[in-house]
């Protein structure tokens, strides 16, 4: 019994030693595939570091405002019998608005009127008479303090009369109005808006560490969403004397023409103010820079010829860059690189240093400083 125990346990451990070797034979046969494989270099767009003149600016969001705007309101309440302008038109200074009933004070004015007109009499007749030694100073007196009275009384009309007709304060676009002929308007109800569009403000704040950078009379550039691929120029006509302690922000305005009326009060805009020294700096594509939390890196692009072949091939090396401010597609770097090298651009993220590439520029994308993606 022991015997073919024995045998049995025998027969096995030669089974797997069989199989062990037969195993340690393929894994050996394909491991020497892998180091004598060549993996087929990777296709990448590239583009030499350049150095370009850029403009400084400094940028913030700012909100649009009437150079004048105000929402037309009555000091007086009254019951509206004329309508005199059409939402949305143009008025000069001046121009008749509403008009209110004033057929009351106007009956009141016909009787203080009269009462003036009387009074007047009675002084002249009491100047006469004290002129000829006829009636004391003190019935002249008064005479004449009730025709003052009289006149204040006619004037104090006229005023409640000129309250119950709205005029536009000055020339602009009126809005959508508020009232109908026969309502009631009480005190200090809307009536209609008015704003005067050209010139117009744009109103936009900036770090108080940037407050020495400015100054009135300096440029400005404004884009807005509403009016894409459009860019208008105005200029810096009033920096606010204090910081917001809350914010720690200076608050600016800008003047901008505004003939054709596009930019409206309210909108919001991208504020640029131009300073006036020129930068050089060295610029590449944003696509090409892989962001790690160890640094900011770029591969570039390196000849390599073989001496046994002569063949020349490209291969990359992964160079630690330092980086600026970025405009559109492109970034600046303050160190790491030169004008003239070149960098990979797209298919960064799977290279590795030493590896071979091929350049093909045809698949490049259009970078630009002024990207305009389309609304697909």
């Amino acid at each position: 019994m022991l015997k073919k125990f024995a045998i049995t346990v025998v027969v096995l451990i030669v089974l797997v030693g069989g199989l062990a070797a037969l195993k340690f034979s393929q894994f050996k046969t394909m491991g020497d595939s892998a180091k004598s494989a060549v993996q087929p270099p990777d296709a990448v767009t590239s583009m030499e570091v350049r150095e370009e003149a850029w403009q400084p600016t400094l940028t913030a969001v700012g909100s649009l405002a009437a150079y004048q705007g105000v929402t037309v309101t009555t000091e007086a309440a009254g019951i509206v019998s004329e309508i005199a302008f059409e939402a949305g038109s143009r008025v000069k200074a001046g121009d008749l608005l509403v008009k209110f009933d004033v057929s009351v004070l106007e009956a009141q004015l016909q009787a203080s009127q009269a009462r003036a007109d009387l009074a007047r009499l009675n002084v002249e007749r009491s100047r006469d008479l004290f002129a000829h030694n006829t009636t004391a100073k003190a019935e002249l007196d008064s005479t004449e303090a009730q025709f003052k009275q009289a006149e204040a009384d006619v004037n104090a009309t006229k005023a409640a009369i000129d309250q119950k007709v709205i005029r536009a304060p000055f020339a602009g676009k009126l809005g959508i109005r508020q009232i109908n002929l026969g309502q009631f308007v009480d005190r200090g109800n809307p009536i209609v808006s008015l704003q005067a569009l050209d010139p117009i403000y744009v109103n936009f704040t900036l770090p108080q560490q940037q407050l020495e950078q400015i100054a009135t009379g300096m440029p400005v550039q404004l884009t807005c969403d509403a009016l894409p691929g459009v860019v208008v120029d105005g200029k810096i006509t009033a920096i606010n004397g204090e910081v917001e302690s809350s914010t720690r922000n200076v608050r600016v305005q800008a003047t901008l023409p505004n003939a054709d009326e596009r930019l409206r009060p309210g909108m919001f805009a991208n504020v640029s103010v131009i300073l006036p020294n020129m930068d050089h700096v060295l610029v590449i594509p944003s696509a090409g820079v892989l962001n790690a939390p160890y640094g900011d890196s770029v591969f570039l692009i390196d000849e390599k010829k073989d001496g046994a072949t002569g063949e020349v091939s490209r291969v990359v090396r992964q160079q630690f860059v330092r980086l600026g401010r970025s405009r559109g597609d492109f970034v600046v770097v303050v160190s790491g690189l030169k004008a003239g090298q070149t960098v990979v651009t797209t298919g960064a993220f799977k290279l590795h240093n030493g590896g071979v590439v091929i350049v093909d520029n045809k698949l490049s994308p259009a970078f630009s400083l002024t990207p305009k993606p389309e609304n697909e």
